[in-house]
């Protein structure tokens, strides 16, 4: 019996690719103890308003040493920023008019009303809850920190996915680039990529922007969110191409 490994590193209420995976996934592996990407998307994400799409960000005191190596896991938020309640203030503002935005305010005010100082634990946090949101309860997630397994690169991933009892590694398109496919055959493992290719849905503020936050998928889309994802929609908009 085929069961799916996906380990991606925790990001800030991602897009609904990054879901996709998390919904095809038997065990989602959050690849928290790797380098933190001082310009990537572990600590922002974007939001669709009427001045046009805008980065909500997260205030880390810990960016500066980055180029030292520090490990996502470490890094820490700054609090006296106020993020956390700037942010849900942005998505009242931007969202107040979507038609679901009422449905999921209150789970707004929950996340981020237990933000914390470590950015790990906030992003990890809110994307199991967003998950559970979208209607996805069998996946199984892990911390990489939590299973003892070294290495770099593919021979660490191969390991990882051994660790966790999976014998599929599903990964994104663009680690095509660098992933070395013998070395989960050697393992006895099978490598796939994911396609990201979603149908369209209506946004508050044209033009469509597809590449935004899960929070405007949800806020757009209510319960038909995750038909533009991973259900009939995007299986019919993927059979047209």
């Amino acid at each position: 019996m085929t069961s799916t490994c996906v380990i991606l590193q925790p990001s800030y209420v991602p897009w609904r690719g990054y879901f996709d995976l998390v919904h095809q996934a038997d065990v989602f592996v959050f690849y928290d103890d790797v380098q933190y990407d001082k310009h990537g998307w572990r600590n922002r994400n974007r939001v669709k308003t009427s001045q046009g799409t805008q980065w909500m960000t997260i205030p880390v005191r810990a960016a500066g040493n980055v180029d030292e190596g520090l490990r996502i896991l470490d890094v820490k938020t700054n609090p006296a920023a106020r993020w956390a309640k700037k942010h849900a203030q942005t998505l009242r503002q931007s969202y107040a008019r979507a038609p679901h935005f009422t449905e999921f305010a209150p789970l707004v005010d929950e996340i981020y009303a237990e933000s914390t100082e470590s950015l790990c634990e906030f992003t990890i946090a809110s994307t199991v809850r967003l998950a559970r949101a979208l209607g996805v309860e069998h996946t199984r997630f892990v911390r990489a920190s939590e299973l003892g397994v070294g290495g770099e690169r593919s021979p660490r991933l191969v390991e990882i996915v051994r660790a966790v009892g999976a014998t599929r590694y599903l990964s994104g398109p663009s680690a095509a680039a660098y992933l070395e496919p013998e070395r989960f055959v050697a393992a006895g493992l099978e490598l796939a990529y994911a396609e990201y290719d979603y149908p369209e849905y209506p946004q508050l503020h044209p033009p469509y922007d597809g590449a935004v936050t899960i929070w405007d998928t949800l806020f757009m889309l209510g319960a038909e969110a995750p038909d533009y994802i991973w259900g009939e929609r995007a299986r019919a908009h993927r059979a047209r191409r």
